[in-house]
């Protein structure tokens, strides 16, 4: 599938004279970038062809279908501000590939957040001394884009395709916890749902995310268990966490009624596209005392997902995620995230101005009772096979999981 609007540009381009092209390729994590401008003309003409590295991303066709449909399904049903695709192909002469606008910016939102002149090749750490004014400047703008994603909803689980025109719930949810599988854990494709594969409830994707962490353990040969115990103790966490999505009781866990899901399957639940899963995404503009968001990028691995998710707090607040914070692990993570959590839930608070969100209920309010129930750690668990048994042991094994078998 292909949307035809680059042609419009190769239109505005045969109309003047002919001119070279200036080419500026970035080599990003995940994708190579090469920026596209006919010097002289309209901005228009300014584009960026991002291509998924075969040798770093799983999936990289499939993955481009779905970035491709979910980009312009949030352009056209948001007031996110998404770069239009122009042009995306599955198999084009350089392999998978997207054409979308070039959107003026001065770079990621992480870099008024973050302590300035650290290695580059590290991940960021956010700038503690910023004050928390600051902080709640940033995060407000970043929360009302949040806001946006959580306002449409869709029928099924799965991921966004291009179908005849219009934008459907078609393929399979496909995840950065997959990819990330079949490259380091040596995971068989067969293994995971059927590329035309989406599902109806919560509860189906929370048992097919349980049995992803088992697949693990089972080819996963190395750097997983350290010894029989080690092996037994990961077996039990995994064996327990899936009982409880084969009872249903995963998608209650942590809502004041314990038949949440259930009791507002056609009201509240439908699914949702959480916000992309890092704070890199948002490029802002403007001077250093207004910065705005300018764009928002990187929806690969982004799909329709249980409303639960969406009802969390994001876990990029500090920038490094929980089972690789270093020196002192999850408990200290947890620490300094609850101290960071209150200024962005104020920030959110600012933004809603009061209104409502799920069940009449605003969108911070969730959040804040997704963190103290502990809802936040067992849908983290859920999705990120690698931080399944630090964060079961650390918070769930109790308050989550034994109390309630």
């Amino acid at each position: 599938m292909r949307l035809s609007r680059l042609d419009n540009v190769l239109q505005e381009e045969q109309e003047v004279p002919a001119q070279d092209a200036r080419l500026h390729t970035i080599k990003c994590k995940k994708n190579a970038l090469c920026r596209v401008r006919f010097q002289g003309h309209k901005s228009s003409s300014d584009v960026v062809v991002r291509a998924p590295w075969p040798s770093t991303v799983q999936f990289p066709g499939e993955k481009t279908l779905y970035e491709a449909a979910t980009s312009e399904y949030l352009r056209l049903n948001t007031c996110v501000p998404v770069p239009q695709v122009l042009h995306y192909d599955q198999e084009s002469d350089i392999g998978p590939m997207l054409i979308i606008r070039r959107v003026e910016n001065r770079g990621d939102m992480t870099d008024p957040l973050a302590v300035q002149g650290r290695d580059p090749d590290l991940t960021p750490a956010l700038n503690l001394d910023l004050s928390e004014s600051k902080l709640r400047s940033l995060w407000r703008k970043m929360a009302w884009v949040l806001l946006e994603l959580a306002t449409p909803s869709l029928p099924r689980i799965g991921s966004l395709l291009e179908v005849d025109g219009s934008f459907q719930v078609a393929g399979r949810p496909l995840t950065q916890n997959m990819s990330s599988m079949t490259k380091f854990a040596h995971i068989p494709p067969a293994i995971f749902p059927a590329e035309a594969k989406t599902f109806a409830t919560a509860d189906e994707w929370y048992l097919e995310l349980s049995n992803m962490h088992l697949a693990q353990l089972l080819f996963q040969h190395n750097d997983l268990v350290s010894s029989e115990h080690d092996c037994r103790n990961k077996y039990v966490a995994r064996q327990l966490f899936r009982s409880l999505a084969k009872q249903g009781r995963l998608s209650t866990f942590g809502f004041a009624q314990d038949n949440w899901s259930a009791a507002h399957a056609n009201k509240v639940t439908r699914p949702r596209i959480p916000a992309p899963d890092g704070s890199a995404a948002f490029r802002h503009s403007g001077p250093d005392d207004e910065v705005e968001v300018a764009a928002v990028i990187d929806w690969e691995f982004t799909y329709a997902a249980p409303a639960q998710f969406v009802l969390d707090p994001p876990w990029w607040l500090l920038f490094e995620t929980p089972e690789m914070w270093r020196p002192s692990g999850v408990d200290e993570w947890s620490k300094a995230y609850g101290l960071r959590l209150e200024v962005w839930l104020k920030a959110m608070e600012e933004q809603e101005k009061g209104g409502a969100f799920l069940d009449s209920v605003p969108l911070s309010a969730h959040m804040r009772e997704s963190w103290e129930t502990g809802r936040f750690w067992h849908n983290y668990a859920a999705r990120k096979s690698w931080a399944f048994d630090a964060v079961f042991w650390n918070f769930l094994d109790e308050r989550a999981v034994l109390q309630r078998i």
